[in-house]
């Protein structure tokens, strides 16, 4: 698919793949016109990093793109995902950037969603080596750490900066670097699309479905607004 010249919404998890994505598509000259993040039914955390409203804005703000969150249960994901695409849709933006690698699964509940609200599924870093997909990030100069892992997973790589380090730690516990099966997420905190890195701290961790998360939290005060929210719905 030719994204050049088209205005596409990113599935924005806050976290590398989806940050990864966007790179892709904004090189290959597509417009980003929306962050779409799924939050909680509180419209306080996104839906699968865990993030603060907070800082998926202050990352917005950095990107000087307009950030949509909408709120949904995992019983109503797909409903509320799926209406958000066709108000997108009919604004004229009508392609979703998304940062699946290779699940063939996730890839066809995109291409099915999307195809049901009017748009088309875009996948910048589909089926590209996972350790293409780390070495690409790293090289590109983004900065991340780690916010969530699985239970059962090593507790002590919350917070630390997703880097060689911790890229071998994960391995030694064979667990594979980009974590596609959801064994740990991250936050991105600068790089290339970003003119203004966050600054963040991190809180204790919290055993919370499943996961192991620890509170990323602004450090320094965003002093400079680019994007608005618009409603969590």
């Amino acid at each position: 698919m030719d994204i050049g010249g088209q205005r596409f919404f990113c599935s924005w998890s806050g976290g590398k793949d989806s940050c990864l994505s966007l790179w892709r598509a904004v090189r290959r000259k597509g417009i980003p016109s929306v962050l779409l993040t799924m939050m909680t039914e509180g419209g306080e955390r996104s839906r699968s990093h865990g993030l603060s409203l907070e800082v998926i804005q202050a990352q917005a703000d950095s990107l000087e793109i307009p950030l949509v969150t909408r709120s949904a249960s995992w019983d109503t994901y797909e409903e509320v995902f799926r209406e958000t695409v066709k108000e997108f849709s009919a604004d004229g933006t009508s392609v979703g950037v998304f940062g699946d690698i290779d699940l063939d699964e996730h890839r066809e509940w995109c291409a099915r969603v999307c195809s049901e609200a009017g748009a088309q599924a875009y996948h910048p870093i589909w089926k590209i080596p996972r350790f293409d997909v780390v070495r690409e990030f790293m090289d590109a100069g983004f900065q991340a750490n780690i916010v969530a892992v699985k239970d059962g997973v090593d507790k002590s790589l919350l917070g630390r900066p997703f880097d060689r380090g911790s890229v071998e730690s994960l391995l030694q516990l064979g667990i594979d670097p980009c974590g596609e099966a959801g064994e740990f997420h991250t936050v991105v905190t600068g790089g290339p699309l970003f003119p203004r890195p966050l600054h963040v701290s991190f809180g204790q961790p919290l055993l919370r479905d499943g996961y192991w998360f620890v509170d990323a939290r602004l450090a320094v005060p965003q002093v400079q607004r680019h994007s608005k929210p618009r409603s969590s719905g």
